[in-house]
C-alpha cells in the first residue's frame, strides 16, 4: 500500500530504481533538480526537463509533444536510478511550474498529484499538493540521500514569483536563475554556461542567496512569534568552506551490514565535507532538519484527523436520521474511532523516525570535537588534549528539543567567526522559567553561562588567536569571572566603574577603526605592529550600569561594525533595566542573538516554525572542567611566548 504523504512527511525507499509520475489538472512544466547535501543545485546543468537531456541516474521519460511553454503537459514521468546518481548529488527535487500563457496561479486549478512507484508500477508513496494559492512554481517533493539510503519527502513549497525565485532559492545567483527560468520556459535544450553557485547564506537553527565569503554564520534558530525580544535570527543553511586545494579527509568507515529491510545503521560523520569536523557539522544540521520535518508531519496528521472527526461529527448531528434511536451515537463512535486510527498511524511513523534519529544521536554525540561537544564529553577532560592548531568551524551554545521527544537533543551550533553578538537575558520577564527563579540565582546563572561560552571560545582556538575583554562595571560578576581571572587568560583585568567602561570601549573602537581603514585601503600590512590581530570578544556584564550616552553609542558601533573585523560582543543584560533609553537601543537588541540561562522555547526553525526549547550547556555541578580548559590555554600561551 502506498504511503499517502502530507506536507513535510518523509518515507523510506527500499527500491534502487523508481519512477516519478506527475499528474496535473492543467498543463505544467515538470523539472528534476539535482542538488548537493545543502539542496543547492550545481547550475543549469543540474536541471532535467523534457526539453533537456538526462543526467546520470535521472531521466525525463516520454517527453510530451512541445506545446506553448516548451514541454508543458498535464502528465510527466521521470526515472531515477539511485545507483547511477553521482556521488555529489544528495537531493533530487521535483519542480512544477505553470507555463507562460497558462493559468495565473496554482490555486485556480485542480491540485497536482505526484506518485513514486517502482519500475513495475507499484506505488510506493504519493502526495497531493493542496493548499496552494498565488504560487506559480512549486517544489513538489524531493528524493534525498540519508545515511547511505534514499527517502522521499513531501515538500509543497510554492513561489508566487515563479521559477526565477525557486531557482534562486535553490542556490543560483539572480542572473543565472532568471536565465535558466527563461530557457526552461522556452524549451531550450542546451544548457547555458553556469554562473557561480552562491551558497545559501547564514544555522541546535534555514535559505536565501547571498555573497559567498569565508565561512559564515551557523544556522541559528529564528526567534518564534512568542519570543520576548523583537529580533530576527536567520537559521539559514550554513555556507560551505571555500574550495580547498587539498584532498578531503577519508570518509568514515562504512556502517556494519544491517539486516535486510532494516534502516542503515548510523555512522558518525556520514555527511559531505572536506574534514570530519565539517561532516559532523552538516550531519547535525541534517538531524535538526529531519526532526523538524518528521514532527511537522505528525502534527499535520493529527490536525487532519481532528478536523476530519469534527466534520464527521457535525454531519452526524445535522442529519435528522441520527437524532432518533442510537444511530447518532454510532456515528459519533465511528468518527472517533477513525480519528484514533489515523493518529495511531501517524504515531507509528513518528516513533519509527525518532528511533532512527536517537540511534544517530547516540553515535554522533560522542564523536563531536570539543567545540561541538557537551562539557561532560570526555574530550573536555584530562590534560592530554592540547589546543587546536586551526580555528573551529562552529561553537556549541546549548541543546534544542521538541515536546514530542524531550530526551532527543539536537546540538545548537553557531558558525564561527561570530557574525552577530550574543545576548544572555538575565531578566525575569523573558520567560516563565525565568519568572519562577530568584533574581540573584538567575543573574548568577546568566553570568556563569557567559563565562562558560568565553572559556569554550578560548579553548577551541589556537592560543594566540582569541582574546577576551571584560566589562563588569559594578563588580557583581566577580564570582563567575574568578576562573578567568585566576588563569590569567584575559586581555586585562575586568574593567570596573565608568572610567573602566570608557577606556575599554575606546580601545576596541579604535581597533575597529584602524582595521577598517587598513582593509579599505588594501594595506592590512600597514597596521601598527602592537595591534593584537587575534579575534576579540567583549563580555559586558550588567549593561547599562556604568554606561553614559557616549559609551552606549560606542557599544552599538562595536555590535554593528565589530564582527566584520574580528571584534565580537557577548552581553549579559536585562532589557528592562535599559528601558530608559527607549527606542534608541532597539537596533542593538535586534542585532544580538538572544539566549536564556534557563530552558526557554523562544527559538523557531525555518522550515515549519516549531517552537524549540533551548537549554544551555553548562559544566556539570562540581566539575573542574573550566579550570582544566583554562589551564591548557594558559600553558599554550606560556609556551608561545618568545
Amino acid at each position: 500500500m502506498a504511503a499517502e504523504l502530507v506536507r513535510g512527511q518523509n518515507h523510506a525507499l527500499s527500491e534502487h530504481r523508481v519512477r516519478i509520475t506527475v499528474s496535473a489538472g492543467t498543463p505544467v512544466l515538470a523539472l528534476a533538480a539535482l542538488g548537493d547535501e545543502r539542496g543547492a543545485v550545481t547550475g543549469p546543468e543540474g536541471i532535467v526537463h523534457p526539453g533537456a537531456s538526462g543526467l546520470p541516474g535521472v531521466e525525463a521519460l516520454g517527453a510530451p509533444p512541445a506545446v506553448a511553454g516548451g514541454g508543458s503537459a498535464d502528465r510527466h514521468r521521470f526515472a531515477v536510478d539511485f545507483d547511477a546518481v553521482a556521488a555529489e548529488v544528495h537531493r533530487v527535487g521535483v519542480l512544477l511550474s505553470l507555463p507562460p500563457g497558462g493559468p495565473a496561479r496554482f490555486g485556480a486549478v485542480a491540485a497536482s498529484h505526484v506518485a513514486v512507484t517502482d519500475m513495475d508500477g507499484t506505488e510506493l508513496a504519493e502526495y497531493t499538493l493542496t493548499g496552494l494559492d498565488a504560487e506559480t512554481a512549486v517544489v513538489a517533493l524531493e528524493l534525498y540521500r540519508r545515511q547511505g539510503a534514499w527517502k522521499v519527502r513531501a515538500v509543497g513549497q510554492g513561489y508566487a514569483e515563479g521559477l526565477t525565485a525557486l531557482f534562486a532559492d535553490q542556490g543560483l545567483t539572480a542572473p543565472a536563475a532568471a536565465e535558466l527560468a527563461a530557457r526552461v520556459h522556452a524549451g531550450v535544450a542546451a544548457p547555458v554556461a553556469p554562473d557561480p553557485v552562491v551558497p545559501v547564506s547564514g544555522s541546535p537553527y534555514a535559505g536565501t542567496p547571498g555573497p559567498a565569503p569565508t565561512p559564515g554564520p551557523v544556522p541559528t534558530p529564528t526567534p518564534s512569534a512568542s519570543a520576548s525580544a523583537d529580533t530576527t535570527i536567520s537559521y539559514a543553511h550554513p555556507r560551505r568552506r571555500p574550495a580547498s586545494t587539498e584532498p578531503p579527509e577519508p570518509a568514515p568507515s562504512a556502517a556494519p551490514a544491517q539486516e535486510p529491510g532494516q534502516p542503515p545503521r548510523p555512522v558518525a560523520g556520514d555527511a559531505s565535507g572536506w574534514s570530519m569536523e565539517e561532516r559532523l557539522y552538516n550531519q547535525v544540521w541534517g538531524m535538526f532538519e529531519d526532526l523538524a520535518r518528521t514532527v511537522a508531519a505528525y502534527r499535520s496528521a493529527v490536525e487532519f484527523a481532528d478536523s476530519r472527526m469534527d466534520r464527521e461529527l457535525d454531519e452526524a448531528l445535522s442529519d435528522p436520521r441520527h437524532r432518533l434511536g442510537g444511530s447518532g451515537n454510532a456515528a459519533r463512535d465511528t468518527a472517533r474511532a477513525r480519528r484514533e486510527e489515523l493518529v495511531a498511524q501517524a504515531q507509528a511513523v513518528l516513533d519509527r523516525d525518532l528511533v532512527q534519529l536517537i540511534a544517530e544521536s547516540e553515535v554522533v554525540e560522542p564523536a563531536l570535537p570539543a567545540a561541538y561537544a557537551r562539557w561532560d564529553n570526555p574530550v573536555w577532560h584530562g590534560r592530554s588534549a592540547g589546543l587546536p592548531e586551526e580555528n573551529p568551524l562552529a561553537l556549541r551554545l546549548g541543546d534544542l528539543y521538541l515536546p514530542e521527544r524531550p530526551d532527543l537533543r539536537i546540538p545548537m551550533l553557531m558558525r564561527l567567526p561570530l557574525e552577530r553578538g550574543l545576548w544572555i537575558d538575565n531578566g525575569r520577564t523573558g520567560s516563565e522559567a525565568a519568572m519562577t527563579m530568584d533574581t540573584d540565582r538567575l543573574r548568577r546563572a546568566a553570568m556563569d553561562m557567559a563565562v562558560a561560552h568565553a572559556v569554550r571560545l578560548l579553548a577551541v582556538h589556537p592560543g594566540d588567536r582569541f582574546s577576551v575583554h571584560v566589562i563588569d562595571a559594578a563588580g557583581a560578576g566577580a564570582a563567575s569571572l574568578a576562573p578567568l581571572v585566576r588563569a590569567g587568560v584575559l586581555a586585562g583585568p575586568p574593567a570596573a566603574g565608568a572610567a573602566g567602561v570608557t577606556e575599554t570601549l575606546a580601545r576596541l573602537t579604535k581597533r575597529v577603526d584602524l582595521v577598517q581603514m587598513a582593509v579599505r585601503a588594501g594595506a592590512p600590512e600597514d597596521l601598527p605592529p602592537d595591534l593584537d590581530t587575534a579575534d576579540q570578544l567583549l563580555l559586558v556584564h550588567d549593561f547599562p550600569h556604568g554606561f553614559d550616552d557616549r559609551a552606549v553609542t560606542q557599544l552599538r558601533y562595536l555590535a554593528d561594525e565589530g564582527p566584520a573585523v574580528g571584534v565580537h560582543l557577548l552581553m549579559v543584560a536585562d532589557r528592562d533595566e535599559a528601558s530608559a533609553y527607549g527606542p534608541l537601543l532597539d537596533p542593538l537588541w535586534r542585532s544580538l542573538m538572544r539566549l536564556s540561562p534557563v530552558p526557554d522555547n523562544h527559538l523557531a526553525d525555518p522550515w515549519v516554525h516549531h517552537a524549540w526549547t533551548f537549554e544551555p550547556d553548562l559544566p556539570p555541578q562540581g566539575s573542574r572542567v573550566l579550570e582544566q580548559a583554562l589551564d591548557r590555554v594558559a600553558e599554550a600561551r606560556r609556551r608561545a611566548r618568545p
